[in-house]
């Protein structure tokens, strides 16, 4: 057998990750995996690759290497016209030059051994390139070279080769290597030629082992489609979406803790025209609201991830396949993350809208960026010419032959792809703001009109009309004081927690379950209940669209409600999360969707039908149960102990009893698996039974809004009188002071939640005198009250 330096083909049993010189990262990296991760269960098709070797090989022994040269000689990469002639001039010389016979044989050689290893004669393969300098930390290069699918025979495996060497000169690659430093032929081109998973016949995806858009560690994000992969990794459709935790997995539970359905209107199939071996078809649509892989495929994947991760010691982008025939998953790439990677840890960048405006259209937002400029639709890649620096790029979607522009774009819009797609990918190693999946951008976005795109609102990315102000602000974390108060975090908003983890904190003091319920759930829990016996037509429809894939309703509301908790406890664990019961007013809850058969017309909501009074009420009881059997699943299948339970406004002792037996009957028993159960301190009867509501929970949060207006007898929703309530009152404070002082005497914790000691500098440091164990704080203000509090603590010890 020839050495490395000077072997034509390499397998993936003799290819370890060293050998990036001789067969580029994707190929070094499927031998790595193939020789050392098959034999802990990680499944691998097996394959060979055609080194960097006989690439140099071929352009040598052709004399291809002059006439690139020379053709290249006149190159101007800013020009995105003379870009593009230039390198269909090159890729036209290669695509009419044989391959040299030697280089020829061994090829076929190995191909009819791979084929034999599979019991065919010609087996069905993947043809992909793999680039000598690719995934390198400091040079993402990732897709720049083509993939051919379903390539059966001698004839079209030798053309397909010929055609991956010709990829290393599209206008993409000829860019990105000017724009990285890198000699045209100082990067060579590996080929792998891998067994086809036939997932044209059951699902495929992208797994990344952290999460992309904050770069949170502790998560494995996973995309699934039906079909083929490159759509995926193309845009072409809006992927389902899933969440594991990692830590409680490692445990042993099942942590799903999110899962979304995408569109998934398209799949990729193998076509029987040996000229166009695949093909898109549309998927039924009762399959397009289903999940395209299930459970376990979903836990075995998150594993196979962390088995890969640690193996490789970094965050890793993986592509996988499911075998319609075998029933079984396969990894077919993995390559390096190389964005959130490579992020400062310690900086903390936010983007913040001085201003909203008018929304244009929606989608999923990529980064937390904003930008803004002219919008410019550019309907195909033959429109790239017009386009000019700092536009908002708006198309259906992009690949890798947009990336000159892309570099151009002050934002980019698409209609279709999901987070893992190409403008995705680009779009957050080049630090653009982009929303992609909005359907409909290039139809309502116009040629010429400004636009602001925000990421910078969670999941959901705004395009706003008109050009908004809006600010960065910076923070340097190693210089945030420690405080000896414990600072907690208030959150609601699932989709930006795993981002708000990074700000300093020490858990979460208050988690609302109101804007799950209101943004993920939508519907009243008695409509889900009762939806049988719903009598409104058009009601039962809206409820059957948002709830489709479940035929038990109350189900659909234990999960969403679990999956939105989970995601916040999972964003801090193992730190304290503590989540607050639904404390929705009756106007809030009539305002869901068939919430007004259920809810009754208050003239004060605020002081009506709310909190602990709900829970053991026979209009409510059945709906409370929900919210304990989501929050029981969050604990016990999910495996976030880390949750504990906060009641809202319970204004007797009798109150507490009913509801923590109601709670005990669904599996929530105090102290069972360190389960503590706190109590909202908003009334004053929380204050004046302070030891006798000690002994039926585990601590307190003083909500200091409701404990303000109901000592000083206003109604904080009347603007007449809301002048008046202020934290500082003297009432309010010794109110505060007193039930401070009996939970300390009582040995329970006592925490407060709300802006007080974020807008008056002299009540955080009241706070801090009085011995508080802990202050959350809204996130946006967390950096200023900890620097309040730092100097209430050191103006204490003088």
């Amino acid at each position: 057998m020839k050495n490395r330096e000077s072997s034509f083909i390499l397998e993936f049993k003799n290819i370890s990750i060293n050998d990036i010189p001789f067969v580029g990262g994707k190929n070094a990296s499927l031998g790595e995996m193939y020789r050392e991760l098959t034999k802990k269960g990680v499944l691998i098709p097996d394959g060979f690759a055609v080194t960097a070797y006989a690439y140099r090989y071929f352009l040598e022994k052709t004399g291809l290497k002059g006439k690139i040269k020379s053709i290249l000689s006149s190159l101007n990469v800013k020009n995105t016209r003379n870009l593009s002639e230039h390198a269909k001039k090159v890729r036209n010389e290669i695509l009419k030059t044989k391959l040299p016979e030697e280089l020829t044989k061994e090829i076929i050689s190995y191909y009819k051994k791979l084929s034999h290893s599979y019991k065919e004669k010609y087996t069905d393969v993947a043809v992909r390139s793999s680039a000598t300098a690719e995934d390198l930390p400091d040079a993402s290069f990732a897709g720049q070279q083509d993939t051919y699918l379903n390539i059966k025979g001698e004839e079209e495996v030798l053309k397909s080769c010929v055609k991956s060497f010709a990829s290393l000169f599209t206008d993409r690659a000829i860019f990105y290597r000017e724009q990285k430093g890198f000699n045209h032929f100082d990067i060579a081109l590996s080929i792998g030629i891998q067994k086809m998973v036939r997932s044209d016949l059951a699902s495929s995806g992208v797994v990344f082992s952290l999460d992309t858009e904050s770069g949170f560690k502790d998560v494995v994000y996973i995309t699934s489609i039906y079909g083929l992969g490159e759509n995926i990794v193309q845009g072409m459709v809006n992927p389902d979406e899933f969440y594991v935790h990692k830590p409680t997995m490692k445990k042993g539970f099942k942590s799903i803790i999110s899962k979304k359905v995408g569109d998934k209107k398209i799949k990729m199939i193998y076509s029987r025209n040996y000229k166009k071996p695949v093909k898109n078809i549309d998927v039924p649509k009762n399959m397009r609201k289903k999940f395209s892989i299930n459970d376990e495929e979903i836990i075995k994947l998150a594993k196979w991830t962390v088995l890969i991760e640690e193996h490789y010691k970094k965050p890793m982008d993986i592509e996988w396949a499911k075998d319609g025939k075998l029933g079984k998953l396969f990894v077919v790439q993995a390559r390096p993350e190389t964005v959130q990677s490579r992020k400062d840890s310690n900086v903390l960048e936010d983007f913040v809208l001085k201003k909203k405006g008018e929304i244009l259209v929606t989608g999923k937002s990529v980064g937390s960026r904003i930008g803004s400029g002219k919008v410019r639709v550019i309907k195909n890649v033959s429109g790239i010419n017009s386009f000019k620096k700092g536009e908002v790029l708006v198309t259906e979607m992009t690949d890798p032959d947009w990336v000159p522009i892309m570099k151009k774009a002050s934002a980019i819009v698409t209609n279709r792809g999901g987070r893992t797609c190409h403008a995705a990918i680009i779009s957050r190693e080049l630090k653009i703001p982009a929303i992609v999946g909005t359907d409909n951008g290039t139809e309502i976005l116009k040629n010429g009109e400004f636009a602001t795109v925000s990421c910078a609102q969670g999941e959901t990315g705004y395009v706003y009309k008109g050009k908004l102000k809006y600010k960065i602000i910076k923070h340097n974390l190693k210089k945030i004081p420690k405080t000896k108060t414990k600072i907690m975090l208030i959150s609601g908003t699932p989709e930006e927690a795993f981002e708000q983890s990074f700000i300093p904190n020490e858990g979460v003091g208050l988690a609302r379950e109101e804007f799950i319920i209101a943004s993920y759930i939508k519907i009243h829990p008695n409509a889900l209940i009762n939806f049988e016996k719903l009598k409104d037509k058009k009601l039962k429809k809206q409820i059957e669209n948002l709830t489709k894939g479940y035929k038990d309703k109350k189900q659909f509301y234990i999960d969403k409600l679990a999956e939105g908790i989970g995601t916040i406890a999972a964003a801090f664990y193992p730190k304290d999360v503590i989540v607050r019961t639904s404390d929705f007013k009756t106007n809030e809850y009539a305002n869901l969707i068939g919430g007004k058969i259920y809810e009754p017309n208050e003239e004060n909501p605020m002081l009506g039908w709310r909190g602990a009074s709900r829970y053991y009420h026979k209009g409510f009881i059945e709906a409370f149960k929900l919210e304990c059997k989501a929050l029981k699943k969050v604990r016990n299948t999910f495996g976030l102990k880390n949750v504990k339970v906060m009641i809202p406004f319970c204004r007797t002792i009798k109150e507490g009893k009913k509801v923590e037996k109601i709670m005990k009957k669904e599996g929530l028993k105090r102290g069972k698996d360190g389960l503590e159960i706190y109590v909202m301190c908003e009334i004053p009867s929380n204050v004046v039974l302070a030891d006798e509501f000690s002994k039926i929970f585990d601590g307190f949060s003083i909500g200091s809004n409701d404990l303000t207006q109901l000592a000083l007898g206003l109604d904080r929703d009347s603007e007449v009188v809301s002048g008046i309530a202020n934290e500082n009152n003297p009432a309010i404070k010794k109110l505060i002071s007193e039930v401070i002082q009996k939970a300390k005497k009582n040995s329970k914790k006592i925490g407060i939640c709300g802006q007080g000691p974020s807008d008056f500098p002299e009540f955080a440091q009241f706070l801090v005198k009085e011995g508080i164990d802990s202050i959350s704080l809204n996130p946006d203000s967390v950096i200023k009250t900890i620097l309040k509090i730092a100097e209430a603590e050191k103006n204490l010890k003088r």
